[in-house]
């Protein structure tokens, strides 16, 4: 990868190229950080740091600002080295139910913009494929999409998919090796050459729960923790784990079906076959049906959670009493992974306090009393570009993307 920059390829060539991948997966990794975080973070010493840094810069690898701040500080404003944004972008597709969302972020973690369009949820996924490729489309040109990101000036930003190196890529349900019988179950086996045909970069494929997990560990309610345990209340339950920094997927992709715990083994059957799952409890259309039972009038998840917000007491008293069922399943999986952040997503979290309280309150019961007071529980904030957020993330972690780098300008050419 660094070959270009030193001709010779001795041992302290190598050292020097080991300390570079070093402080370039860092920044990959986590985004802008200043010197002291990065010595922090890489164990060098500060003098090799420096030096290796300083070459970085040089090269057009790396790149230094200082990050706006409202308050002005007295003394010299901290500087954050992050990678060259020019150095490449990444893209994420998140192929949900009924919707495809695509968002792209630059090598310096800025995100670049996002876009989405609802579909029937029949549609085949060539169709889906071109639906993406329209929404990538409307953010190379800078015109918004039906759901559009831009820069804050209220223009939307160019995506320049000539940088592109890699695409993630979210799908609904379990995530297995192309070709396996389950990937054709699902009709997901061909997905990952579509994709590659479409845009002629590798494809990351993964299931687009654990995704959003990832992008609220890296960009979201969670940036703060590097164990995040993250559960979605939406048509269907499910979740995902941040372990150490890294998205956990468990053995075949199966990890984060925290849907299918049984929460009451003489309830309602589910899809997955068994009974009570908390997915026949807490997902948006059971949901509805238990207010529906208690009285309610509601025709869709909107309305009920319209019916939340007007404080309507059949509405608060099921929510208080999914919220309690979701606190004892999360307080059980936090026995067994001890998260720092527990963030709850999805359509139902909308109902904001009315769900997340009781979830709280469960969850401190449930715990055992010397982990009570070490896990923050809070709202997702990506909404509905997490996903799309989350296969970007998850190329910035598992990728090499710096190979063509911008390289140093020499004399001649200068």
């Amino acid at each position: 990868m660094l070959s270009g920059m030193h001709p010779h390829d001795g041992p302290l060539t190598r050292l020097r190229r080991s300390h570079e991948q070093s402080v370039l997966e860092l920044l990959r990794k986590y985004g802008p950080l200043s010197r002291a975080e990065m010595g922090t973070r890489s164990g060098l010493s500060r003098t090799t740091l420096y030096d290796i840094v300083a070459g970085l810069v040089t090269s057009g690898a790396v790149v230094v600002g200082t990050p706006y701040v409202e308050a002005r500080k007295r003394g010299r404003p901290v500087e954050k080295l992050s990678l060259n944004p020019a150095a490449g972008e990444a893209v994420g597709i998140d192929f949900a139910r009924r919707a495809v969302h695509v968002a792209a972020v630059n090598l310096a973690h800025e995100v670049v913009g996002s876009a989405g369009e609802g579909h029937a949820a029949d549609l085949s996924w060539p169709e889906r494929v071109d639906i993406a490729v329209r929404l990538l489309d409307s953010l190379t040109t800078g015109a918004p999409g039906p759901e559009s990101g831009s820069d804050g000036s209220g223009r939307a930003q160019a995506v320049h998919l000539g940088a592109l190196r890699a695409i993630g890529v979210g799908v609904v349900g379990p995530t297995t090796d192309p070709g396996s019988e389950s990937a054709h179950a699902q009709g997901i086996d061909g997905l990952p050459d579509l994709l590659r045909k479409r845009f002629g970069v590798p494809v990351l494929l993964d299931n687009n729960t654990r995704l959003a997990a990832l992008a609220e560990a890296v960009w979201g309610a969670a940036a703060d923790s590097s164990d995040v345990l993250y559960l979605r209340l939406s048509h269907g339950v499910g979740g995902g784990l941040v372990v150490g920094g890294a998205l956990h997927r468990g053995r075949h992709g199966l990890s984060g079906e925290f849907g299918h715990i049984t929460v009451d083994p003489a309830g309602e059957r589910c899809e997955c076959g068994k009974t009570g799952c908390l997915e026949t409890l807490a997902s948006l259309d059971a949901v509805l049906r238990r207010y529906r039972a208690a009285g309610g009038g509601a025709d869709s998840p909107a309305q009920f959670l319209d019916a939340a917000t007007a404080a309507d007491p059949p509405a608060l008293e099921v929510l208080a009493r999914v919220g309690s069922e979701v606190g004892g399943v999360l307080a059980a999986i936090c026995h067994a992974v001890g998260p720092g952040v527990i963030v709850v997503g999805g359509e139902l979290a909308q109902a904001g306090d009315a769900l997340l309280e009781p979830v709280e309150q469960a969850l401190r019961q449930h715990l055992m009393p010397l982990a009570r007071h070490h896990v923050d529980v809070r709202r997702a904030t990506l909404g509905e570009a997490g996903s799309a957020l989350g296969g970007i993330a998850l190329v910035l972690h598992e990728t090499p993307l710096l190979t063509h780098y911008p390289q140093p300008v020499s004399e001649e050419n200068a």
